[in-house]
């Protein structure tokens, strides 16, 4: 069975060639320092940054869940990923970027450093914050392991591969064979170029993303067009009640099965305890993943607020133009996708690649089965940077070889790269879908993580041992309550785990005395964060140094609005476009003009204003 072209092959070989020259001609200047390897040097500019940090939230395990629930929940699929929650890159375009940037740090774990100095409780901190990154980003590339796995299945059905596979494979774990092959692939360019290869690899991908994102749209607004959509009441509204209400049982009786086992029938409540976490999750700040790298290689704390803003402007309407118009032509040729997997059992998250089998045309299949391919490769070469960085920075160069030469850092990023991709992959081994991967990351693990890390920002008096014993009850918590709950959607544990890590974090830090204070002066001076900092911002008073207090609070929360309605519009537009809701089209559009009017005015005109 041959369900590729051979012009699509050749597009996919050409693509991947391209990717290995980018590895092998950034192979020396990622060499040249630490710095150049994690953070290429302070020097790319950040609409790169910006871009790179957008193809790499254009995941391909992220994409099969967004199309998935795009079929199910239609228009009210665009509240669904704030479980993320996406609108933390809103905080991040608002102030936390420009905060996190003035630290000149080179990862999350070293920035404890400049918050709680070199004591014991900062130690403690620091590695708590280095087991954390290292849990988060195994837990990211198991999830993108399996997404890659389910779609690559689609192509290359195990039949066939299996004529030329020496061993038999339990048909459960079929996806997770083709993952580890490319994951292998996937290796090869994000440890020999460093950031600047993940960056320049990125642009590419996010390119060849954005044609297939324009080509899949028309195709979808066409057959929309033809055809009309036939789907449940209240499918086509954003808008919802106490109950999502949408009935599928005359239509494709299946999806109702499917919204009750994803927990999300009482949609009022599930949206109320989203924005609840999403809040709080977003005011904690970046978690330390590829995105905080992202920010900590901006050349200046404004790009690192444009940076982050940009993220949202260029990758919403492209990855909703796709995700509307995968999801148009699924619901309209539905009877010709089979959903059923290799273990007999319908698997809506194989919708996307039925989709793109049955409807792409030569050409553009191969150019979209290769953005999609790199699309895995981009989250995988950030998350891998990011775990490199922790193990290296913060492991190797902290504590086992401060003088390290430029060839043993070298040597320890590429043993460490391979070490921390073969346990990603036992990891995935034992996950049962893509879904159940992503809802503990932000359900589970998210909640051990928030308490603490709003803390770290706003309150002075909190310290280097309240941060590691809220972080360690935290994670303990996420270890043990979700296995004693497990028929509760993961979603509704938080505020239990988030109490937990509140209560360790207050505890901790009375059990020690606060930071010292010269740690504290220059962290405030530097950062200059709002919230609780007033003992600390009267003592630098009264030694004479004049320092203004920040007093951005109300217009970074009336940003942070505006921007969060902007983003949501943007999300919005695409599938009004798709699905031909005219009038709600152009209101959303008048909406989102008026939005980044006010972002003009009130943010961007004031990024480069100076801290005195």
């Amino acid at each position: 069975m041959n369900l590729l072209h051979s012009v699509d092959i050749l597009i996919i070989v050409l693509y991947l060639l391209a990717i290995v020259i980018i590895g092998l001609l950034l192979k020396n200047q990622a060499q040249r320092s630490k710095e150049d390897y994690l953070l290429g040097g302070n020097r790319i500019p950040w609409y790169l940054l910006g871009l790179s940090n957008a193809s790499g939230m254009f995941d391909i395990s992220g994409t099969i869940w967004l199309v998935t629930l795009m079929f199910v929940y239609g228009l009210k699929s665009a509240w669904i990923p704030w479980l993320w929650p996406i609108f933390n890159q809103v905080f991040l375009m608002v102030y936390l970027s420009k905060w996190l940037r003035r630290s000149r740090a080179t990862t999350g774990a070293e920035w404890i450093g400049t918050r709680f100095g070199f004591e014991k409780g900062a130690k403690l901190s620091h590695i708590i914050v280095v087991i954390f990154a290292l849990v988060l980003c195994l837990g990211f590339l198991a999830y993108g392991f399996i997404g890659l796995g389910k779609f690559v299945e689609i192509f290359i059905p195990w039949e066939v591969a299996s004529k030329y596979v020496p061993f038999s494979i339990a048909p459960q774990f079929v996806p997770h064979f083709y993952g580890i092959i490319f994951t292998c692939f996937a290796v090869f360019y994000s440890l020999l170029g460093g950031m600047s290869g993940i960056v320049w690899a990125d642009v590419i991908q996010f390119a060849i993303m954005t044609i297939s994102a324009v080509v899949i749209g028309y195709l979808g607004f066409v057959a929309v067009g033809n055809y009309g959509l036939n789907v449940p009441e209240g499918w086509l509204s954003p808008f919802f009640g106490w109950e999502l209400n949408l009935d599928w049982a005359h239509i494709i009786p299946e999806v109702n099965q499917k919204i009750r086992e994803d927990g999300f029938s009482l949609f009022t409540v599930f949206f109320m305890m989203m924005v609840f976490k999403g809040i709080l999750v977003s005011i904690a700040g970046p978690a330390p993943n590829y995105d905080m790298q992202k920010i900590l290689s901006t050349k200046s704390p404004a790009e690192a607020s444009k940076m982050s803003g940009f993220v949202s402007v260029i990758l919403m309407p492209v990855r909703y133009l796709m995700i509307a118009g995968f999801g148009a032509l699924a619901l309209i040729f539905y009877e010709k996708m089979d959903l059923m997997n290799t273990a007999g059992n319908i698997d809506f998250e194989l919708i996307l690649p039925n989709a793109i089998k049955e409807f792409v045309p030569v050409g553009l299949l191969g150019l979209l089965l290769a953005g999609l391919i790199s699309a895995f490769m981009s989250t995988f070469a950030g998350t891998l940077n990011a775990a490199q960085a922790y193990i290296v920075n913060d492991i190797y160069l902290k504590y086992k070889n401060k003088n390290a030469s430029s060839k043993q850092i070298k040597n320890m990023n590429y043993i460490m790269g391979i070490l921390v991709v073969i346990i990603s992959i036992i990891i995935g081994l034992f996950a049962k879908d893509v879904n159940s991967v992503l809802q503990w990351i932000v359900s589970v693990l998210y909640g051990s993580y928030v308490g603490a890390n709003i803390l770290k920002w706003h309150w002075w008096r909190f310290n280097g041992e309240g941060f590691f014993w809220g972080m360690v009850s935290g994670l303990i918590a996420a270890a043990i309550i979700p296995e004693l709950f497990p028929e509760v959607l993961s979603l509704y544990l938080f505020p239990l785990l988030l109490l937990i890590s509140v209560i360790g974090s207050v505890l901790g830090t009375y059990s020690a005395p606060p930071t010292e204070e010269k740690v504290l002066k220059t962290f405030y001076i530097n950062v200059r964060p709002w919230g609780f900092w007033k003992p600390v911002h009267d003592k630098i008073i009264a030694e004479g140094t004049v320092i203004k207090k920040n007093t951005d609070f109300g217009i970074d929360m009336f940003n942070v609005v505006i921007g969060v309605i902007a983003q949501t519009a943007l999300v919005i537009l695409p599938m009004y476009l798709i699905f031909r809701q005219t009038i709600p089209l152009f209101v959303t559009l008048a909406v989102t003009i008026i939005c980044l009017i006010l972002l003009k005015k009130y943010w961007w005109n004031s990024l480069n204003k100076k801290l005195d």
